[in-house]
């Protein structure tokens, strides 16, 4: 038997996707010390797709990431991988440099992977992470 909604938000988070009730997933979970972030894509707080280019779009999945593993007590640093799919092999110096931006210091394991398509055809990129809580 299934614990009831209520019951689950303290370690879940939902984010504006409308994907998220519609299928049933929580944009991340959290299971004792570890954090599981879903595909991430480029949505606005309004649900709706950010328009811009490949680095516009992943800086803003990991925006929504980042908020989510807060959400759930944890931080950048604790971000040990990232999965990042993307449609156009060209745009991966552009997503790379977002990636960067967010984790010059931190150095998660990561992966990219060139993708034929996303669910929405505007979107350039989704990222996946997974953060394991560190001791303070």
């Amino acid at each position: 038997m299934s614990k009831k909604k209520d019951e689950l938000t303290a370690d879940r988070v939902r984010s504006a996707s409308a994907y998220e009730s519609l299928v049933g997933f929580s944009r991340a979970v959290r299971r004792g010390s570890r954090i599981v972030v879903s595909g991430t894509a480029p949505l606005g707080p309004d649900g709706e797709t950010v328009v811009g280019d490949a680095y516009d779009q992943a800086k803003r999945c990991y925006e929504i990431i980042l908020e989510a593993i807060e959400a759930l007590g944890g931080d950048l640093e604790d971000v040990v991988r990232t999965r990042i799919f993307v449609t156009d092999a060209a745009d991966w110096e552009s997503i790379g440099r977002a990636h960067g931006e967010f984790f010059r210091d931190v150095y998660p394991a990561a992966t990219l992977v060139v993708v034929k398509g996303l669910l929405d055809p505007r979107w350039k990129v989704e990222i996946e992470a997974e953060a394991e809580l560190l001791p303070r």
